[in-house]
């Protein structure tokens, strides 16, 4: 099995908020990208445990956040896409994976949501609101490569599942806001959905490489679809934060 994994920041174990952690002048970056490999570590350990042969990591949040010296050795890496999405995934692959996703903007009960940027009020295509993971998820059926496994936090998995139903999630943290912070700009919505229920770094690692070994063999079985309910022709529609001072 060949494997593409995406993966993000935001909805990792123990990244706390956007303005302390996420950025490269955030004062525990480092920790954070640390604490991003461990879980990709995990999902990558889980996958070759099922029979994989190949899997790519695809470095997708920001100006990056893989510690490339902790990756396991066993995979590629890459980063820097000229054309942007979907990434470098191609047909080739036997199913797509994300590891660190966090929730579409608005998302209640999310941690850290947002779509692209916080100044996404919302994304949606053809009328149906979808974030980051749902953008490549389309890409991703577009090329006849299933969505197979994500990780995150928990309203992310319940995105997941909702747009491919039978996707496996971990989810590794839950948010706690109740509010969308729809009136919110973009700096306020940044600090939005700051709360947050984490498990341990090594209590998440341990349930990713559970789940994402399950997913794997599952993977391996053919048991995943490759329709989604959106079609063609698509309608791309985004709607930005009021501007506030």
């Amino acid at each position: 099995m060949k494997i593409f994994l995406m993966t993000d920041l935001e909805g990792v174990a123990g990244v706390k908020n956007a303005v302390d952690w996420i950025y490269p002048t955030s004062p525990f970056y480092a920790v954070a990208c640390r604490l991003l490999t461990g879980e990709v570590n995990a999902a990558v350990s889980g996958f070759f445990d099922a029979g994989a042969s190949e899997v790519l990591v695809a470095d997708g949040h920001g100006a990056g956040a893989i510690d490339v010296e902790s990756l396991d050795e066993r995979v590629e890496f890459a980063r820097g896409w000229p054309q942007g999405f979907p990434f470098g995934l191609d047909s080739t692959f036997d199913g797509i994976a994300w590891v660190g996703q966090h929730p579409k903007a608005g998302t209640i009960g999310g941690h850290l949501c947002h779509t692209q940027s916080f100044e996404y009020l919302d994304l949606s295509i053809n009328d149906i609101s979808i974030g980051e993971f749902g953008q490549l998820a389309l890409c991703a059926y577009e090329l006849g490569v299933p969505p197979f496994f994500a990780s995150g936090d928990l309203a992310f998995c319940q995105e997941a599942q909702k747009l491919c139903p039978d996707i496996v999630t971990c989810s590794v943290k839950k948010g706690v806001q109740t509010k969308p912070g729809d009136s919110c700009s973009a700096e306020e919505y940044e600090r939005w959905n700051e709360g947050a229920i984490h498990l341990s770094p090594l209590a998440a690692r341990r349930r990713i490489r559970d789940c994402a070994r399950l997913a794997a063999l599952e993977l391996k079985n053919r048991k995943f679809s490759s329709t989604i309910p959106i079609a063609p022709p698509y309608v791309r529609r985004a709607v930005f934060r009021p501007n506030k001072k």
